[in-house]
C-alpha cells in the first residue's frame, strides 16, 4: 500500500471511534498543536475560525438553492470555493460574506454550475487527503504550513509560505494523481 494512502486511511481509522469527551481532548490538543507550528498568532488563527463560521452560519440562515460552497479563512483572507447556479446567486454569496468583520480579502472562486454531487465531494475530500499527505512526506514544504481545499478536482492551496515553499507545494499537489488543476492563494514572506 502507497504509504500516502496508508497515512489517509490511518486519519480516518483514528479519527472514527472518537466520540464525546474524548473528541473534544483530542481535539483540543489537536488545535493546540497546529496553532503552535502555524505561522499564523495565534489571535489571527482564532480569527480565521471565527470567520469561517460567521461565513457559514450566515449561509445557513440564507438556505439559498441552486449554491454549493465552502469558506476557507487563512491569515483573515476567506477563500470561497463551490458551485452557483447564476451570476446573481454568487453575487449574492459575496454580497453575505463581504461584510464579515476581520476580513481582509474575499477571493471568490466559486463556478456557475449545478451543485457538485455526493460523489464529487467525496473525491474532493480524498484528493486533499492526498495531497496533504505528500506534503507531510516533503522535506522541502512542512505540510502543516499549507491549507489544501479541492473541489471539483482543482487544488487551492493557502499559507504563509517562502516563494520557493509555494512552487514546491503546487509542484506536490499538481502530480498528486486526480488533481486536475491547482491555485496557489500564498502569502509570501519574500
Amino acid at each position: 500500500m502507497h504509504r500516502t494512502l496508508f497515512i489517509a486511511l490511518l486519519g480516518l481509522v483514528v479519527a472514527a471511534p472518537l466520540s464525546g469527551c474524548a473528541t473534544a481532548v483530542v481535539g483540543g490538543i489537536g488545535v493546540g498543536a497546529m496553532m503552535a507550528a502555524d505561522r499564523r498568532t495565534p489571535g489571527t488563527y482564532i480569527l480565521d475560525e471565527e470567520i469561517e463560521l460567521t461565513a457559514r452560519a450566515r449561509m445557513h440562515r440564507q438556505s439559498m438553492e441552486g449554491v454549493n460552497v465552502n469558506f476557507t479563512s487563512f491569515n483573515r483572507r476567506l477563500l470561497i470555493t463551490g458551485e452557483a447556479r447564476s451570476r446573481e446567486l454568487r453575487d449574492e454569496v459575496q454580497r453575505l460574506v463581504g461584510t464579515i468583520p476581520n476580513v481582509r480579502e474575499v477571493i471568490d472562486e466559486t463556478v456557475i454550475a449545478a451543485p457538485s454531487t455526493l460523489g464529487s465531494r467525496t473525491n474532493d475530500a480524498y484528493l486533499t487527503t492526498k495531497v496533504k499527505a505528500r506534503l507531510f512526506e516533503s522535506d522541502k514544504v512542512a505540510g502543516n504550513h499549507v491549507k489544501v481545499v479541492t473541489e471539483a478536482g482543482t487544488v487551492f492551496l493557502m499559507g504563509v509560505l517562502s516563494r520557493a515553499e509555494g512552487d514546491v507545494a503546487a509542484d506536490i499537489a499538481a502530480r498528486t494523481k486526480g488533481v486536475a488543476r491547482v491555485v496557489k492563494v500564498f502569502e509570501y514572506q519574500d
